[in-house]
This record gives C-alpha cells, sequence and structure tokens, in this order.
C-alpha cells in the first residue's frame, strides 16, 4: 500500500467536522498540512490540534467561494512547502427549501461553495499536482449526488455537479500520475446539520429540530469518515461510498433509476 509519509495534504472545510479529522488522520500518516477555512476560529483549532499531535501545519482563512483567495492559499502553500500532493475539496454547506422558495442569492451563496469551491481548488493546485511522482484530488460529493431529494434542490444540484466534474476528470487525468476520487458520504454526525439555512417555509426552529433529527439518524462519525478517505487515497480508489445509509442508496439507485423515490420515502421518510 502507498506510505504518505511527507506528502503535502491540502484540505479545506478543516474547522470541524471531515475536515478535521481527516486533517489528523493524515497528520498521523506522516503527512505536512495545509488547512483552510472560512471559520477561523475553527481552522486554529484544528491547527492547533495538529501541532499537539506532533504534525507540520499551516492554515489560512478562506473563503471558496473566491477564486482570488483560493488562488491565494495556493500560492502561500507553494511557497511554504514547494510541493501539493493531496487535495482534499472538503468545504461545504446546505440549504433546504422547495426551488419556488429559494432566493438567486441563496443559490449563487451554496453553489460557490459547494460547486465553485471544488472547481477553484482543483483548478489552482493541479499545475502543481502534475509535477509530483503520484498525486490525488479529493472532491466531496455525497448521498446526495447519486439521488434527488425533495427541498434539497439546490444541495442535490451542487453535488450531482461535483459528482460529474470529478469523473469527467478521471478521464482526462487518466495517463498521468494524479487520481481523482469523488467521495459519496452518507449520514455523518458533523456540524453541517446544525449549520444548514433554511427557507422561511420552513417556519421557526427548524434549524435545531432539523439537526436533533439528523443527529439521530447519522451513524457515521467524522473519524470514521476520514480514515475510509485515507483508505480510498493509498488505494487509489476513485469512487468512495461512505456509510451504510450511503451504500444502500446507492443499490437502491442503480437497481430503481425511475422509482427510486418512492422506495427511499418508505425507508428513510
Amino acid at each position: 500500500m502507498i506510505s504518505l509519509e511527507k506528502k503535502v495534504a491540502v484540505i479545506t472545510g478543516a474547522a470541524s467536522g471531515i475536515g478535521r479529522s481527516l486533517a489528523l488522520a493524515l497528520a498521523r500518516e506522516g503527512c505536512f498540512l495545509a488547512l483552510a477555512d472560512f471559520n477561523k476560529k475553527g481552522l486554529e483549532e484544528t491547527a492547533r490540534m495538529v501541532k499537539d499531535a506532533g504534525g507540520a501545519v499551516m492554515s489560512q482563512a478562506v473563503d471558496v467561494a473566491n477564486r482570488q483567495e483560493v488562488e491565494r492559499f495556493a500560492a502561500a502553500v507553494i511557497k511554504r512547502y514547494k510541493q501539493a500532493d493531496i487535495v482534499v475539496n472538503n468545504a461545504g454547506v446546505t440549504l433546504f427549501g422547495r426551488l419556488d422558495d429559494v432566493s438567486y442569492a441563496e443559490f449563487d451563496w451554496i453553489m460557490g461553495i459547494n460547486l465553485w469551491g471544488v472547481v477553484y481548488g482543483t483548478r489552482a493546485f493541479l499545475p502543481h499536482l502534475r509535477n509530483r511522482p503520484e498525486a490525488w484530488v479529493v472532491n466531496l460529493s455525497s448521498a446526495f449526488g447519486l439521488i434527488g431529494v425533495p427541498s434539497q434542490t439546490t444541495y442535490c444540484a451542487t453535488k450531482y455537479a461535483v459528482r460529474g466534474f470529478t469523473e469527467s476528470l478521471q478521464r482526462e487525468l487518466k495517463d498521468s500520475p494524479i487520481t481523482a476520487i469523488c467521495v459519496h458520504p452518507g449520514g455523518i454526525k458533523t456540524n453541517i446539520a446544525f449549520n444548514a439555512r433554511f427557507t422561511s417555509g420552513f417556519g421557526k426552529d427548524a434549524n435545531k429540530k432539523f439537526a436533533k433529527r439528523f443527529d439521530r439518524m447519522a451513524k457515521t462519525t467524522s473519524d470514521q469518515a476520514a480514515a475510509s478517505i485515507v483508505n480510498a487515497i493509498k488505494r487509489r480508489k476513485r469512487r468512495l461510498l461512505i456509510g451504510r445509509d450511503a451504500k444502500i442508496i446507492d443499490l437502491v439507485q442503480r437497481l430503481f433509476p425511475s422509482s427510486y423515490g418512492r422506495i427511499m420515502d418508505a425507508m428513510f421518510g
């Protein structure tokens, strides 16, 4: 199996959840870390945890929806480490609302982070990855990048787009030393549920109600998700489903591509 020792690993959305767990997991593998997040306080906490564990780390507050900020971050990483070997485009948000209730500003917000953040991160680091003998781009889609879900039109749109982007990139990179991995997590115990946005149609305290329900349903921890991603990197897997729920969703969609909605309603509704 591939050793990741002394590889430079770049992770966005590193202030909490999968990003934080992945930073710690890759530090244990001997990687040098470059971390980014919009949440400066959480990012500093993650960097401190990596340092306390004996890892080498740099961090920078970045809005991944801002191309110039992502490019400045990439330049800072190369200036510090002279290379980049693993880029994990993990930053993501969610928005609940039926399409006719979602404003264009809200659509732009989620597209900026979930899709453009992945595009900017990939484009900014790709020239540097091409200079390495082996390298990886790891893009976080979702189980909702496999099926359409009501009230998640915007989120599903971004995650389907990440899937298509990454699978196309795999074909473009087939003769290169770069492996592109598309990750489809199911319900992971992270802050994404607590930080979710809701349109006004959901009423008061929708965030708290959903977060409690999600926390009960999510069976996979962020540490387990991070371990799966590290294993996928080492094995150069191109597609990763995380969690039993993601695997069930994938199977049902494959078997019943036209009627999976009714089945999912019966199973999870």
